[in-house]
């Protein structure tokens, strides 16, 4: 089998345009500026920049992304929902897809163009053209339900690419784990019956959308206990989410023995994040990666896929995306990495080395509820 690592990335997704930042999803700012958007096309360009600066890409296979068909699409999402978002795509100004997913003129291509970089990265991986691969894509798919755009998210990319090497792979048993900072309810939606894709998410408790990820959702039918959520309280960092990943994720992962493993990387828990409050450094996320391919590595020949969620933190995100890039190349060397910006105080930090009494609560209440499935 190759160890080569692919890259999808499009100058394309650079184009895609949220218009300006409203409130509550509906009013503008009263300012006489342009509130820019949170979900910035800088945030994958500046990724992509330090992923060159600090030689990641050169050890990177390209792969072409490409615009899938309604079929791959319809795997996933409603006719009536391609519909309203082609129509959507064809105005001037674009428009909302759905809940806080809005896109310019022409944007539908973009967001199709996103669902087939996810897909293309996981044939790579499947057809073993790469080992491992990273879709750095935009706009993000986490949040987007069946005949609902979400959460800057209009094509719901992971799911669109499981099904998609479902049915082309006949693959048994996928693992989706999204450490987003916000629920993936996209995703759950998309699986929450079906004992073919574990999903396990990773995030704020209640922070978007509201509702969704306690930590008593783990499934229905045939798929009750396929659903692991970990709702972690405001503040966390390393340490929990670190031992959230000893003690329930990994576990359950090797139990479940995925023939393929999928990240849904939102960078947006990071300790400069505008949209949450947690604490994770390039460390974290190094670490965090890690721990998946060891998994990727004992359970599927090494197959794994990181497709871009969020991260909105303009200076900071980059530097933890370059950091899971160059993780998944294998760069160990600390004189090659890239370096973090947020200085030593990322290593001191409480919430580096220490888990807070909440954490700890959150943590044993996580446990308890998914033994009922899994041996932790």
């Amino acid at each position: 089998m190759t160890d080569s690592v692919g890259l999808v990335f499009d100058d394309r997704y650079l184009s895609f345009n949220m218009g300006p930042e409203l409130i509550q999803d509906s009013d503008p700012f009263p300012f006489a500026e342009w509130v820019p958007h949170s979900s910035s096309p800088l945030l994958v360009g500046r990724a992509k920049h330090l992923m060159d600066l600090y030689g990641v890409t050169d050890r990177m296979e390209r792969i072409n992304a490409f615009e899938p068909e309604d079929d791959a699409l319809l795997a996933v999402h409603t006719p009536a929902y391609l519909e309203k978002v082609k129509e959507i795509s064809k105005r001037i100004g674009g428009g909302d897809t759905g809940s806080g997913a809005p896109m310019g003129e022409g944007g539908e291509r973009t967001a199709r163009l996103a669902a087939g970089g996810v897909i293309a990265a996981t044939e790579a991986v499947l057809s073993d053209r790469v080992r491992r691969a990273y879709a750095l894509v935009r706009p993000p798919g986490h949040h987007a339900m069946a005949d609902l755009g979400m959460g800057y998210c209009v094509y719901a990319s992971v799911a669109v690419a499981v099904r998609d090497a479902q049915k082309r792979f006949g693959l048994e048993r996928v693992l989706v784990v999204d450490w987003d900072v916000h629920h993936g309810n996209g995703t759950q939606s998309a699986f929450y019956d079906d004992p073919s894709v574990l999903f396990v998410s990773l995030h704020q408790d209640d922070l978007y959308p509201s509702g969704w990820g306690a930590v008593g959702d783990q499934g229905e039918g045939k798929g009750a206990g396929y659903t692991i959520n970990l709702p972690l309280p405001a503040g966390g960092g390393e340490a929990l989410y670190l031992a959230a990943f000893e003690r329930v994720v990994i576990p359950a992962a090797l139990q479940y023995k995925p023939d393929l493993v999928i990240i849904s990387a939102g960078q947006d828990a990071s300790v400069l994040d505008p949209l949450a409050r947690m604490s994770l450094t390039t460390s974290s996320y190094r670490e965090m990666c890690r721990r998946l391919i060891a998994v990727a590595d004992e359970c599927s020949g090494g197959r794994i896929v990181v497709a871009q969620e969020g991260g909105y933190s303009l200076k900071y995100a980059p530097y933890c995306t370059a950091a899971i890039a160059e993780t998944l190349c294998g760069v160990s060397d600390a004189d090659a990495q890239v370096i973090e910006p947020y200085g030593k105080r990322a290593k001191t930090q409480p919430q580096a080395t220490t888990i807070g009494l909440d954490g700890e609560a959150a943590l044993q209440r996580i446990v308890e509820a998914h033994r009922t499935y899994w041996r932790l």
